[in-house]
């Protein structure tokens, strides 16, 4: 593809070894982590072999490029919101997705149109995806897999309190103290898509065990709204990414992602791993793909220390108990 060769040209260029082509593969107990484009595994990987896709992808053909992430170190702005210290704390950069071009724009859409097209050969009759994007950006997501062929199974709404959103105009606070820009994001969707099933939901459970998401419980459903405080403390200090979602998320979405328990979660762009420790956590088998050279070496560490890892409940207000 157009938009990821060039990406990696870039990458290549201005980063050296940060990116790598050739596939290297660790198996672990019960997950396969493996240093590899994600297009190129999807390419050559056996049709009908992954049962679910959990994954939180890099809209990083933006903000993750050498050129913004050195713009995001330096706080200089860029596509990545610096905000302000509040009380004394310095708090985590954002990306602003609100700078986007036209273009930027079509080059994501084509990025989630090879991505959605390839995992659906790779998927079984079926499969759920859960992929993870934000209110601004979410309909560009959605289509291409509209598009595919994935029906659209609704979203998983995360009620999350992050930093985006709510502030004054830009070197004009003072001026008008009392409008936003934007309302302050409050919540974070994932995307719930679902291979077609061969037949009835029952006929494609027993053959090919997906089709329909794990309960909570026989007397309580998997619901599409979870509370759920950002990773911090341990969680940060295991997997310094700077998307790296808590474990007391992710594991209730890769346990509802196997019906039975059985088959393989895939996540494409594993990142530091998070999504991998969930599924290891929860005695599921999945495998791992991940480009970025620093990344796969952070995962390669921090999977078994955030499978150990036990998190903090979350009550409705989005604190932890």
């Amino acid at each position: 593809m157009r938009t990821m060769q060039r990406l990696q040209t870039t990458v290549g260029a201005e980063r050296g070894l940060l990116f790598s082509t050739p596939a290297v593969s660790k198996t672990l107990g019960s997950y396969e982590i493996v240093h590899t484009d994600a297009f190129h595994w999807l390419d050559k990987a056996q049709p009908s072999s992954i049962h679910a896709v959990v994954t939180d992808p890099p809209y990083g053909l933006i903000e993750y490029t050498p050129v913004q992430l050195e713009k995001m170190r330096n706080g200089q702005g860029g596509v990545w919101r610096i905000p302000p210290s509040f009380d004394g704390c310095r708090r985590r950069p954002l990306p602003r997705f609100t700078v986007l071009t036209e273009a930027d724009r079509l080059e994501l859409r084509t990025f989630f149109k090879r991505l959605a097209e390839g995992l659906l050969q790779a998927m079984v009759p079926g499969a759920h995806v859960f992929i993870a994007t934000n209110p601004l950006m979410s309909y560009l997501v959605y289509e291409p897999f509209i598009s595919a062929g994935f029906e659209k199974r609704g979203e998983i709404i995360r009620v999350v309190h992050t930093l985006r959103g709510g502030d004054r105009p830009k070197n004009a606070h003072n001026e008008f103290p009392e409008i936003s820009v934007m309302p302050k994001s409050c919540w974070e969707p994932w995307g719930l898509f679902r291979k077609p099933c061969e037949g009835r939901v029952q006929d494609n459970l027993r053959k090919w065990k997906t089709g329909g998401l794990r309960r909570i419980s026989a007397e309580e459903p998997f619901k599409d709204l979870i509370y759920s405080s950002p990773a911090r403390g341990i969680e940060r200090e295991i997997a310094p990414h700077p998307s790296v979602k808590p474990q007391h998320f992710l594991r209730q979405l890769v346990r509802a992602a196997l019906p039975l328990s059985e088959g393989v979660i895939l996540d494409p762009f594993m990142g530091s791993g998070s999504t991998i420790a969930a599924a290891t956590a929860c005695g599921l088998h999945s495998i791992g793909l991940e480009l970025n050279t620093l990344y796969f070496e952070l995962a390669t560490k921090a999977i078994p220390a955030l499978a150990q890892y036990i998190p903090h409940e979350v009550n409705g207000n989005g604190a932890k108990r």
